[in-house]
């Protein structure tokens, strides 16, 4: 399925702008629940700038329009141009978040172990021998380095990061993690987001706040 050209700044403007769900949001910018509900609380590392996909005709107000009225709609980007593939190599990172990848490397090595540094520097766009220095703290800012994941730290996608844990752990003859972060819970907190930005959407209509006790939160969901 096409994706839009910038998909966390696109998410970052659909979670400010519209009423779309944030399984929704998810499933058209092609990132994970996580991500979005990041987004939504301001917990990524730096605040993104949005994207209008409407003006940049990647989908029309009409499609978000019944994606608003309905929640189970899924809405259909319109056919735009080719998406600019990722060759092999490292990949590229922003100047301003080159400083945090350390932070995402050390993450990977204490979370990850069998990831090689090969596929840690092509996750992440560094080199080996950083990686190496960090493994072996030998880093010469190895004292102020503090794991972090990188896919908070927007260095990579959960995706690519899941996918490189799987691939790592079929080569070493381990099972891969699973991720039970919404083991048990997924669809209560889908729903839980569903009614907050519903209810939301309500009180800016100008239908008035709900005099109903609070819901639980997605916050409260996940120390379940």
């Amino acid at each position: 399925m096409a994706q839009p050209l910038m998909p966390h700044a696109t998410a970052s403007w659909l979670v400010d702008n519209t009423a779309l769900s944030f399984e929704q949001i998810a499933e058209f910018c092609g990132l994970h629940i996580l991500e979005i509900q990041a987004i939504a609380d301001d917990t990524a590392a730096t605040k993104l700038t949005g994207r209008d996909p409407v003006r940049a005709h990647e989908v029309t107000q009409d499609e978000i329009d019944k994606g608003q009225a309905d929640p189970e709609y899924r809405l259909v980007m319109l056919k735009g141009p080719e998406q600019v593939r990722r060759t092999k190599g490292p990949r590229y990172t922003p100047v301003s978040k080159r400083s945090d990848k350390p932070d995402g490397i050390a993450w990977i090595i204490r979370n990850h172990p069998e990831i090689s540094d090969g596929a840690i520097s092509l996750l992440i766009g560094t080199t080996r021998t950083t990686i190496a220095a960090i493994r072996d703290r030998s880093h010469w800012n190895i004292a102020n380095i503090t794991p972090k994941d990188p896919v908070t730290l927007g260095l990579t996608t959960q995706r690519e990061l899941d996918a490189a844990v799987a691939k790592a752990a079929k080569a070493a003859g381990i099972e891969a993690p699973v991720d039970t972060r919404l083991e048990g819970d997924r669809e209560a907190l889908i729903t839980e987001l569903r009614a907050q930005r519903e209810q939301a959407a309500r009180v800016e209509s100008g239908e008035g706040a709900s005099t109903t006790p609070a819901e639980p939160t997605a916050e409260t969901l996940f120390r379940r």
